[in-house]
């Protein structure tokens, strides 16, 4: 079944549940999907799917992030509540245990030595980890891996 199929379900017992957050996130996936379909890409690869979702939560956690920052705790607190729900549609993320195994086991396979390998590093490592690790983590740990 295909995440849009899966997005109706949800939206469905969203609606019966009066579950207002839930359903908000649910047709923001939904209008994300339709968009993409429009805009010339016709149906959704799976991966495709995973980064239009992964998208979407990481516009919210950056938008509780700022909103955090300005002390703004009234309009944080939404953007988590969607990115819980927005969330379940992503495969199951990886701890920074996992990515760190990930991101040695690359850097000793391609022989990186120090931060001018950062691109290729990162890039192999995203590949793999596609839909199951968020970029800034990756990036973060690589960071400290190779400086």
């Amino acid at each position: 079944m295909g995440l849009q199929q899966k997005v109706m379900e949800q939206m469905k017992a969203a609606m019966k549940a009066k579950d207002a957050v839930a359903l908000e996130s649910l047709r923001a996936i939904k209008s994300a999907i339709l968009l993409a379909q429009t805009s010339g890409q016709g149906d959704l690869s799976e991966d495709d799917e995973i980064k239009l979702v992964q998208k979407l939560v990481k516009q919210r956690k950056d938008s509780a992030t700022i909103f955090k920052e300005q002390g703004r705790n009234d309009l944080a607190e939404p953007e988590l509540a969607q990115v819980a729900v927005i969330e379940q549609f992503l495969p199951e993320q990886l701890t920074e245990e996992e990515i760190e195994k990930v991101v040695v086991q690359t850097i000793e396979a391609i022989g990186a030595s120090g931060m001018q390998d950062m691109g290729k590093v990162m890039g192999i490592v995203s590949k793999e980890l596609a839909g199951r690790a968020d970029g800034k983590t990756i990036s973060t740990i690589i960071k400290n891996k190779l400086s």
